[in-house]
């Protein structure tokens, strides 16, 4: 029995969103009598963190406080129209129907606050804590609370704003039909190192090294959270995720996710993440989102480690103890790559 360690290598450019039908996503801002404001979408948080990222985003456009705006997620019966949460593209398109929406809202709130304050609205501006101050002169002020319920109980405006965020489709070249699908890519690169027991086949991650181009990291902490749930995700379906995990007889499979086989906390690597910010030039305060390209890099480089580690390619995911050994009897044992 001999343990080997291998270092795989893994690079992604990911493509956020698509072009199909032009990808739209709508939003809707509206303003309480409180001051404070509700977001409308159809697009769902899956656990990836988009109502924060979309609060950020209202919140900054508004000119208000992160705590003063809501968001909430209806259904396609009752909300604006959205593609969906699919393709890593919430915090793009639906960050960038926000602001739309909220730029509409808040110059209705500015005209409000102008009259209440008898200046020109182009004159006022936000503090981002709930307070409108006429540009140069900040004793004169007046608060987005008092400024929406003039505008609800005094002037009959309805404080709201709608938004939508389409690509504009591509043109298609009529011999090959060739096209641009997305708007915009994310960038990532993965280095993994691993163990591979030759006598059980078994693979234990060690270390991840990976740094991901995300645009700009509207929420890093979240960002962070994302990469790592991510990378968890991927290690998961590179090396265990199956309803045969050891066996190809099927009276062996799981039952049911009880006995379905993922790896816990004990079997997660040290994660070693940069996060590079290149604001994208489209993107809502040039954020793209990490999104699916969490777990993608990790697939490949592990299996590349593996190849490393005890050469042999495991072309079928994920890549069981099983079918490492069935792989190092064909070749006749294991054949670690030279190292220069």
């Amino acid at each position: 029995m001999a343990l080997h360690r291998g270092r795989g290598f893994a690079a992604v450019n990911y493509p956020i969103g698509m072009n199909l039908g032009g990808d739209p996503s709508q939003a809707l801002v509206h303003a309480n009598p409180d001051g404070k404001f509700t977001v409308t979408l159809s697009s769902i948080d899956l656990g990836q963190g988009m109502k924060s990222v979309v609060r950020q985003i209202a919140a900054e456009t508004l000119g208000v406080p992160v705590e003063d705006v809501y968001v909430d997620t209806a259904d396609s019966d009752t909300g604006p129209h959205c593609m969906g949460s699919f393709a890593s593209r919430g915090t793009h398109r639906v960050g960038n129907a926000v602001i739309q929406a909220a730029q509409e809202a808040r110059a209705i709130l500015l005209e409000a606050a102008a009259e209440e304050l008898e200046v020109d609205a182009a004159d006022l501006v936000t503090d981002g804590e709930g307070n409108i101050h006429v540009r140069g002169t900040p004793a004169r002020t007046i608060t987005v609370m008092a400024a929406a319920q003039a505008a609800q109980f005094r002037q009959g405006r309805t404080i709201a704003g709608r938004g939508i965020f389409l690509i504009p489709l591509s043109d298609v070249d009529p011999e090959t039909g060739e096209m641009t699908p997305v708007s915009c890519f994310a960038h990532a690169a993965m280095l993994v190192e691993v163990e591979v027991d030759d006598e059980t086949g078994e693979v234990r991650v060690l270390d991840m090294k990976s740094a991901y181009e995300v645009g700009r990291a509207l929420n890093p902490k979240l960002v962070e959270q994302q990469l790592r749930g991510g990378a968890w995700m991927g290690m998961s379906h590179a090396l265990w995720e199956t309803t045969e995990p050891c066996y190809p007889d099927r009276s062996h499979r799981p039952v049911d996710f009880t006995h379905y086989l993922m790896p816990g906390p004990g079997d997660l690597a040290p994660h070693h993440i940069s996060i590079l910010e290149r604001p994208a030039p489209d993107g809502p305060y040039g954020g793209k989102g990490p999104g699916e390209m969490c777990a993608n890099p990790v697939l490949p480089a592990v299996v590349n480690a593996i190849y490393d580690a005890v050469g042999v390619r495991i072309d079928e995911l994920p890549a069981t103890p099983e079918k490492i050994l069935r792989a190092l009897k064909a070749q006749g044992g294991a054949r670690p790559k030279r190292r220069l």
